[in-house]
């Protein structure tokens, strides 16, 4: 008789994951995550920066750092907020630390009740550097998924250290795209504890509806030409880069309607100079700003587009780009991050080099000429579902508890 296997208890740290007053932070991490949780337990520990005169900061930016629950349950899942100590915009080299002082005692309680044997963390810094430190004084084996901002840290002298010093440290290292890999070999971490395992999209949430009914909800004339971009409305999004894009797409399509689907996030909030820009360039009646929309209602207005732009600055895998394309919509993307690995073919959509505002146009202008198989374009959506990448993830956690 084979003995009786005992499913590990995975913790997943990760400071970006939705709660109840930021809904949308993070929520591929929860997508990917708990689909592990429907086959092995798992518990999310998601700290919170904090600090003495946080609250008086509101005064003045009232979406400054929400306060989160200390303990809530989703989806079944249990998720703690403990707090850490982190001031805004200094002493980024310590919040690695001070995550790891301020998530101790909740590890140490999980792993007193025999509910911790693998530390599941997202980001290589701070949660990365923090969940080895826990691991170290916890004894606890440690993964890291690196999802995209080892891009920009690898380009800090300060937070370079600190990223390669987590990722030597961790036992296996998960990235969401071979760039990101690229990164982890430059750390010289040993390739044979990396591996590549994307994100995924549910093409039950998003699935193509007819462009006219869809179209005749938002109020968008049918003869219209469509453009839609959904994601936080920062600098690194590159909204702004579309918005300056629109007058000259305008003189060849002058029916032309860009949708910008989104809101504050935890990077910020650019929606102000966003409309103002818009405002500049007289663009009110050609530009739409919908507000943040659940991920469950995105269907309608990507299905009302004839194609989706991502004019970001970094990505990690932009899961947004599986998901307009489980809509069957093509995409327009700049070069930059996972987005080439997404975007693995001309018959998807294009690429475009960053920051080449003429490209973007260029690009922009014969997608809209183009006729698209978008039957094509959602069977590559469902050949990329989350399933087959979480039987991956569940086999490792597996076999690092054996």
């Amino acid at each position: 008789m084979e003995p009786l296997r005992v499913d590990p208890h995975i913790v997943v740290l990760s400071s970006l994951f939705p709660n109840r007053l930021q809904p949308m932070a993070g929520l591929f991490v929860r997508e990917r995550m708990f689909r592990v949780a429907q086959q092995l337990p798992l518990s999310v520990v998601a700290p919170v920066p904090w600090f003495p005169f946080q609250s008086l900061m509101r005064l003045v930016r009232p979406g400054f750092r929400p306060p989160a629950p200390g303990t809530e349950t989703q989806d079944g899942t249990t998720v703690f907020h403990p707090l850490f100590f982190s001031i805004p915009g200094a002493f980024k080299s310590m919040d690695g630390l001070f995550m790891a002082i301020g998530c101790l005692p909740r590890f140490w309680r999980l792993k007193r009740l025999g509910r911790l044997d693998i530390i599941d963390a997202h980001f290589a810094y701070p949660d990365g550097y923090a969940a080895t430190l826990l691991g170290k004084w916890l004894n606890v084996p440690v993964t890291i998924t690196m999802r995209g901002t080892e891009t920009r840290h690898d380009k800090d002298p300060v937070l370079r250290p600190r990223v390669c010093a987590a990722l030597s440290r961790a036992s296996r290292v998960f990235s969401v795209s071979d760039s990101l890999r690229q990164v982890a070999l430059s750390c010289g971490i040993d390739p044979s504890k990396l591996q590549v395992i994307g994100n995924g999209v549910d093409i039950a949430k998003f699935s193509p509806q007819a462009q006219s009914s869809a179209r005749d909800s938002l109020g968008i004339p049918r003869q219209s030409k469509v453009l839609v971009t959904v994601g936080g409305l920062v600098e690194r999004k590159g909204f702004h880069r579309v918005i300056a894009a629109m007058p000259e797409l305008l003189k060849k399509y002058p029916n032309l309607t860009y949708l910008i689907i989104g809101g504050p996030s935890p990077e910020g909030d650019w929606t102000q100079q966003l409309k103002q820009l818009v405002s500049d360039h007289q663009l009110d009646s050609s530009v739409r700003f919908l507000g943040p929309i659940p991920a469950d209602k995105l269907s309608q207005p990507l299905s009302a587009a004839d194609v989706f732009v991502l004019s970001t600055r970094n990505e990690g895998w932009a899961n947004v780009l599986l998901e307009a394309m489980a809509c069957g919509l093509p995409v327009v993307a700049t070069d930059v991050g996972g987005n080439r690995e997404v975007v693995s073919s001309t018959a998807l959509g294009a690429i475009v080099p960053f920051d080449d505002d003429d490209a973007l146009v260029n690009a922009i202008t014969q997608s809209l000429a183009t006729g698209w198989d978008r039957a094509a374009i959602r069977a590559y959506a469902e050949a990329n579902t989350w399933d087959s990448r979480v039987v991956t993830l569940v086999k490792e956690f597996r076999n690092l508890s054996s």
